[in-house]
């Protein structure tokens, strides 16, 4: 994780300072990269902070799930994206959408997950195995645009995954430890379910950015020593990717530092 904390350093030192959205500000570089391979039994956690992994797991399963609606995840105590959601809960056509119903032209949709495991499985030296998330005619109708955009799978000689993830905009402080575990058993269950391993993540950022009232909080946080990544995840077989419960998932010797609060900005 020490790539983690020095991409943190780095914002700190050289990023350039700006406005955005929010109105919080920011320091931010563009273009970066973290990669990290995964250990038999383990997925890559932050340890300098507690990561919410009840959250990353709950989330997962909702994406996986093509749900749209905050309830799933009120009902698993579970509130990351209640400040977007309307009076119904709903959030518009976001990740679970397009992730299991991207819709085509001709009224049809697409089941991306059902594809890429099915790929995995039949056709693993495909360069297709594509997981996309950025459908430019329902981004209008999208609470929060896709962050953790598109996601490309490929399978090396020895059947380990290597996911390549693309993020146009990544919170480094709150959001990207939440993505790199995310997408970590993501690809372990992928590698579950077609048979195979999981072999390396590769993140690229669009924006990585610092906001400016999480400066104290990233300062305080590379104050501190990283544990080694002792712990183990143990992940229960299921009928299909789809059908996981969060009882299915045991994380075990997660030792890190306590959680560090922050404000998110919506």
């Amino acid at each position: 994780m020490q790539n983690y904390l020095d991409l943190l350093k780095k914002v700190l030192l050289e990023g350039e300072e700006t406005l955005d959205r929010t109105g919080v500000g920011t320091r931010r570089i563009f273009g970066p990269q973290l990669r990290f391979k995964f250990e038999e039994d383990s997925i890559p956690i932050i340890t300098t902070k507690k990561v919410f992994l009840k959250g990353v797991i709950i989330e997962l399963l909702w994406f996986l799930q093509g749900s749209t609606n905050i309830k799933y995840l009120l009902e698993n105590n579970v509130h990351i994206w209640d400040e977007w959601a309307d009076e119904m809960g709903e959030l518009g056509p976001v990740y679970g959408k397009q992730w299991r119903n991207w819709e085509t032209s001709d009224g049809n949709s697409v089941d991306q997950i059902s594809n890429i495991v099915n790929t995995l499985r039949n056709n693993p030296t495909s360069r297709r195995i594509i997981l996309n998330a950025w459908n430019v005619g329902e981004i209008e109708k999208m609470a929060l645009p896709p962050c953790h955009m598109m996601c490309q799978f490929s399978v090396n000689k020895d059947g380990g995954i290597i996911a390549h993830l693309y993020q146009r905009s990544a919170d480094l402080f709150l959001g990207v430890p939440f993505n790199i575990s995310s997408y970590a058993i993501l690809t372990k269950l992928l590698a579950m379910h077609s048979g195979l391993k999981a072999s390396e993540l590769i993140m690229t950022f669009g924006d990585a950015h610092i906001y400016n009232n999480h400066i104290e909080q990233v300062k305080f946080q590379l104050s501190r020593e990283p544990y080694p990544q002792e712990h183990k995840i143990y992940i229960r077989d299921a009928k299909n990717i789809f059908s996981h419960t969060y009882e299915d998932f045991v994380i075990e010797n997660y030792n890190c530092h306590p959680t560090i609060k922050a404000d998110v900005a919506v």
